[in-house]
C-alpha cells in the first residue's frame, strides 16, 4: 500500500506519482546563441517557504515537491533529466503512454487490466458449447428421416396445398407429372430452411459466430469470414471446387424448381444470362451474411483510405505515435508545437499537471496554440497563481483522465466481474451529480475522501479545468494554506480576505433569496419566501441610496425596526416611490403576526458578534464587486464566491472556532446558497465543486431542490455527515434522491443503514435450498440395510431436495451495514452524468 504501486499487482494500484525528474540548475544567463528557457511565474509571496529537502524553484523549472521523481525501492531510478545518460523516455512520458481503457464508472483506469475473472465470464460455457451442438446433431437426424420419407405425415402439407393431379391416387406423394416433380423438391428445400432457421435460434449459433469471430482484429476477421464463405459455397455448389464428394444442399434445386413452376416450363433457363444472373444471385446471398460477420466493407475502406494516404505525393505513411509525442497535435498539423511539447516532457521538464493543462487548452481549441507553446513551452497557460504543482501530494491522481483513486473495489458476490480488486475511483464525471457520504466520527470521512477530493479538485484547478470552494470543519482545515489561491478564515484577525455575503449580486431580490436561505432556511417556521420578501423590502431602498448592499450590522438594525435607521433610510429615498412604497410596506408588515423580520434579526444576531465585527462588512463597505479585491470589513479583501464561476479558482472557508457552532452552521448555509447561485450563470466551461466537511445543519428544502439541478450547470457538491439525523426526517428522501452518488461508511447506525438500504433498493438473486428428507423403507431387507448404515455412520438415510428459485433482495440491508462493513471500508454507489450506474459495492479505502 505504501510502495507507491511500484511493487504491486498492475491494474490494481496507481503508478508513483508522474512528476518530473529535477533538471539541473541552469546558469543565471543564457550562452551567446542559446534561447533563454521559459520563466515560470513565481509563486505568491504569502505561501510559505518550502520545507527542509525541498529543492529550490528557479527560474525556467517547473515546482518539483520533495521526493517527487523519486522511484520505490526495487524500482528502476530515473536519472535527473538532462544529466549524463538521460533515458529517451521520462517518468512522464511513462505516465502519459500508460494505457486508460474505456472501464465502467468508478474503475481506475490508469493501467487497468480487465480482471482474470471478467474474462473468464466472457468465455462460453461447457454447457453453452453443448448447447451448440445438439441442434446440430437434432437437424443432422430429422434431415435423415426427412430424405427417407420416415417422418409421420411428411407430406400433408404438401398434398393439402397442391392440385391432387399432381399425384397419383393412392399413394402419398407420388408425382405425376412435372409440376408434382418440381413441387416436390421446393418441398425439400422449404423444409431444409425451416429447419436450419430452428436449429440456429434454438443453438443461438449467430451469437457464438459473432463470440468466436466478431470479437477478432483485423485481418483475422476477416479471412475467417472468407473461409466461411468458402465452405458454405462448397456445400451449395460442390462440383466447383476439385475434391468434393458430397452432395450439393437443397438451395439451388428448389430455388430452380420454383421458377419452373411459377414460368410453367423450362423455356427461361433456356438463356444462359438468366441462369448466370440465378447464379451469381445465389451466391450473393450465400456469401453476404459471411461478409457482415467478416466486416469486409469497413475493413476494404480502410486499406483503400490507406493505400489513398500512402500514394498521395509528400503525405507520410501513418505511424502509431505514443502519446507523449502529441500525436493529436501532429494529426492536425501542429508538428512544431508537437515537438516542442515532447522534448519537454522527455527532458522532465513537464510534469502531470503541465500535460493537463496544454491537452485541456489544445481541446479548448485555442486560437494562439501554437504561438503560445513555442513561447512558453510546458509553462505555457500556467494557472493564475503561477503553482504548477501542489506543496505537497497524498492521494494517487491521474490528470489526464481526471480521475482520483480513494480505494480498491473488494471482489465479491455483490461485485460485477470487472470491478474484482480494480481500483475504485471518484471524478468530475461523478462528483457532477453530487456526492452524499454518512459515517460517524472517526470512521475516515475526512481522511480518507474529503481531503483526497479537495486536493484532487485542487491539481485540476491547476490545469483549468474546475474550481473549487472547500469549507473546512472548526479546527480542521482542509489541505495546507499554500494549496488555496483564497483563503476565508471568519473569525480570525489574522485572516486577508472577508467573504461578501451577497456573492456580488446587483439583484436585491436575488441577493435577498440568498441570505434568506442562508438564515432561516433550516426554520419550519419561516417561509423562505415572505424571508426573501422582507429582506429585498430593505435591501432594494438601501442600495439606491448608498449603491451598495448593507453591512450586516446594518440590516439587522434595519430588521428590528430601529426608528433611527428606519427614519433615515425613508428620508433618503423619499424622491424614490418605488423604493419608499417598497419600505413603507416593510415599515407596516414589522411586528405583525408571522413577520419573519424578527427571525432573521436573530438569525444575523449571530454573526454580529465582536469575534465577527471585522467581517460580512462589518467595519467597511461590502458587496456588489464580484471579484477579488473589494474593500471589506477591517481593510480585509471582500471575496465574492461569484468569482468561481469566471475563473478557476481555489477558495478554503474556514469556519469559527470557540464555541460558534450556530454560526458556523449559517455560514456553511450561506456558502451553499451562494454556490448554487453563482454556477448558474452561462458560458462557464470548467467544473465548478463545493466540498462540506460538515454539512450539519446545511441540507434545507431550498438546497436539495437546487442540488439536482447542478448535474445540467456542470457542477456537483460533497456532503459530508456523521449522520442521516442531522438532517430534518423530512428531507431525507429527498436527499438521497437528489444525489447521484452515496457513500455509506463503517459504523453507521442501523437507522442510518435503513436510509442507504431504501434508496439502494433491491435485486433478483438465485438461491438455492436443500431439504434433507428422511427414506422409510417399506421391504425388511432394505430396513436392516438402512439400519446397518446408520448404526456405521451416526446418520439416518436421507434424500436431498433441491429447490432453486429467484428471490428479492435488498442489495443491502441496514443489519449488513451497520455490522457487516469493516473497519477502513466503505460502501459506494455512483452515477454519472450520463446516467450510468454502478452498483452499490463494498471499497477498501485502504487499498
Amino acid at each position: 500500500m505504501d510502495s507507491d504501486g511500484t511493487q504491486d499487482a498492475r491494474g490494481t494500484h496507481a503508478n508513483p506519482v508522474p512528476r518530473p525528474a529535477v533538471p539541473p540548475e541552469r546558469p543565471a544567463t543564457a550562452p551567446p546563441g542559446v534561447p533563454a528557457p521559459p520563466v515560470v511565474p513565481p509563486r505568491p509571496g504569502a505561501a510559505p517557504p518550502p520545507p527542509a529537502g525541498r529543492p529550490s524553484v528557479g527560474a525556467g523549472r517547473p515546482f518539483v515537491p520533495a521526493g517527487g521523481p523519486s522511484v520505490a525501492a526495487g524500482g528502476p531510478s530515473v536519472p535527473s533529466a538532462g544529466g549524463p545518460g538521460a533515458p529517451a523516455v521520462s517518468a512522464v512520458a511513462a505516465w502519459l503512454n500508460e494505457p486508460r481503457p474505456a472501464a465502467g464508472p468508478g474503475i481506475w483506469r490508469f493501467g487497468y487490466r480487465l480482471p482474470k475473472a471478467a474474462r473468464a465470464s466472457e468465455r462460453l460455457a461447457p454447457v453453452t458449447v453443448v448447447g451448440l451442438l445438439i441442434p446440430f446433431v437434432v437437424a443432422l437426424v430429422l434431415w435423415s428421416l426427412w430424405r427417407r420419407g420416415s417422418l409421420p405425415y411428411q407430406f400433408a402439407p404438401l398434398r393439402l396445398f397442391t392440385p391432387d393431379d399432381w399425384w397419383w391416387g393412392g399413394t402419398i406423394a407420388s408425382p405425376k407429372n412435372m409440376e408434382g416433380a418440381e413441387a416436390r423438391v421446393v418441398y425439400d428445400g422449404v423444409f431444409f430452411a425451416v429447419l436450419v432457421f430452428a436449429m440456429g435460434r434454438l443453438g443461438s449459433w449467430p451469437d457464438a459466430v459473432r463470440h468466436f469471430v466478431g470479437r477478432r482484429p483485423q485481418p483475422a476477421r476477416a479471412l475467417l469470414g472468407l473461409l466461411g464463405a468458402l465452405l458454405a459455397l462448397s456445400f451449395v455448389f460442390p462440383t466447383a471446387f476439385p475434391g468434393v464428394g458430397w452432395d450439393a444442399l437443397p438451395v439451388i434445386d428448389p430455388l430452380f424448381s420454383l421458377i419452373a413452376l411459377i414460368a410453367g416450363g423450362y423455356e427461361l433457363f433456356a438463356s444462359r444470362m438468366f441462369t448466370n444472373s440465378l447464379y451469381t444471385v445465389i451466391t450473393l446471398l450465400v456469401v453476404w451474411p459471411f461478409a457482415l460477420v467478416g466486416g469486409w466493407w469497413p475493413y476494404l475502406k480502410e486499406r483503400l483510405a490507406a493505400r489513398r494516404a500512402a500514394a498521395a505525393p509528400g503525405t507520410p505513411a501513418p505511424v502509431e505515435r505514443p502519446r507523449a509525442e502529441w500525436p493529436e497535435l501532429r494529426d492536425a498539423g501542429q508538428h512544431e508545437a508537437a515537438d516542442v511539447l515532447t522534448a519537454e516532457v522527455t527532458a522532465g521538464r513537464m510534469n502531470d499537471v503541465d500535460c493537463a493543462r496544454v491537452a485541456r487548452a489544445w481541446t479548448a481549441g485555442r486560437p494562439d496554440f501554437r504561438e503560445t507553446v513555442l513561447r512558453q513551452a510546458g509553462a505555457a497557460w500556467t494557472h493564475p497563481s503561477g503553482s504548477r504543482d501542489l506543496p505537497r501530494r497524498t492521494g494517487r491522481h491521474d490528470l489526464l483522465a481526471r480521475q482520483l483513486r480513494i480505494g480498491r473495489w473488494v471482489a465479491g458476490d455483490r461485485a460485477p466481474a470487472a470491478y474484482h480488486d480494480a481500483g475504485a475511483s471518484l471524478g468530475p464525471d461523478v462528483l457532477g451529480t453530487s456526492l452524499l457520504a454518512v459515517g460517524p466520527s472517526g470512521s475516515g470521512k475526512t481522511r480518507t475522501l474529503v481531503e483526497p477530493v479537495t486536493e484532487a479538485l485542487a491539481l485540476q484547478a491547476l490545469t483549468g479545468a474546475c474550481a473549487l470552494v472547500a469549507v473546512s470543519s472548526a479546527g480542521s482545515p482542509l489541505g495546507s494554506d499554500s494549496a488555496f489561491d483564497v483563503l476565508v478564515r471568519i473569525g480570525d484577525p489574522s485572516s486577508v480576505h472577508d467573504l461578501d455575503p451577497y456573492a456580488g449580486c446587483d439583484d436585491p431580490d436575488e441577493a435577498a433569496a440568498v441570505l434568506a436561505e442562508a438564515l432561516v432556511g433550516d426554520l419550519d417556521t419561516v417561509n423562505a419566501q415572505a424571508a426573501a420578501t422582507a429582506l429585498a423590502q430593505l435591501l432594494g431602498p438601501y442600495r439606491a441610496v448608498h449603491g451598495r448592499f448593507p453591512p450586516l450590522p446594518v440590516l439587522r438594525e434595519l430588521l428590528e425596526g430601529d426608528p433611527t435607521a428606519l427614519s433615515a433610510l425613508r428620508e433618503a429615498v423619499a424622491g424614490d416611490e418605488v423604493m419608499r412604497r417598497e419600505l413603507d410596506a416593510r415599515v407596516r408588515q414589522a411586528g405583525a403576526p408571522g413577520d419573519p423580520g424578527r427571525a432573521l434579526a436573530d438569525r444575523l444576531a449571530l454573526l454580529n458578534r465582536p469575534a465577527f465585527a471585522d467581517f460580512f462588512g462589518g467595519t467597511g463597505v461590502s458587496g456588489g464587486s464580484g471579484v477579488i479585491g473589494g474593500s471589506g470589513g477591517g481593510g480585509r479583501r471582500a471575496f465574492s464566491l461569484r468569482s468561481v464561476a469566471h475563473h478557476p479558482l481555489r477558495v478554503r472557508v474556514d469556519l469559527p472556532e470557540r464555541g460558534h457552532e450556530e454560526a458556523g452552521r449559517l455560514i456553511t448555509r450561506l456558502v451553499l446558497a451562494q454556490f448554487h447561485t453563482v454556477v448558474r450563470e452561462a458560458g462557464r466551461t470548467h467544473f465548478a465543486a463545493l466540498v462540506l466537511d460538515d454539512a450539519t445543519g446545511a441540507v434545507t428544502a431550498g438546497s436539495v431542490r437546487r442540488i439536482q439541478r447542478l448535474r445540467s450547470q456542470n457542477a456537483g457538491v460533497l456532503l459530508s455527515l456523521r449522520t442521516v439525523a442531522d438532517v430534518p426526517e423530512a428531507l431525507h428522501g429527498p436527499l438521497y434522491g437528489a444525489v447521484g452518488c452515496r457513500m455509506a461508511f463503517s459504523g453507521i447506525t442501523t437507522w442510518d443503514g435503513s436510509r442507504f438500504a431504501q434508496t439502494w433498493g433491491t435485486e433478483w438473486v438465485e438461491t438455492t435450498e436443500v431439504a434433507k428428507h428422511t427414506v422409510f423403507a417399506d421391504q425388511p431387507m432394505t430396513r436392516a440395510l438402512h439400519a446397518l448404515r446408520k448404526l456405521v455412520t451416526g446418520k439416518a438415510v436421507t434424500t436431498d431436495a433441491v429447490t432453486v428459485r429467484q428471490v428479492e433482495r435488498e442489495r443491502w440491508s441496514a443489519s449488513q451495514l451497520a455490522h457487516e462493513v469493516p473497519p477502513g471500508h466503505a460502501v459506494l454507489s455512483l452515477t454519472t452524468v450520463r446516467g450510468e450506474h454502478a452498483p452499490p459495492l463494498l471499497v477498501d479505502l485502504r487499498g
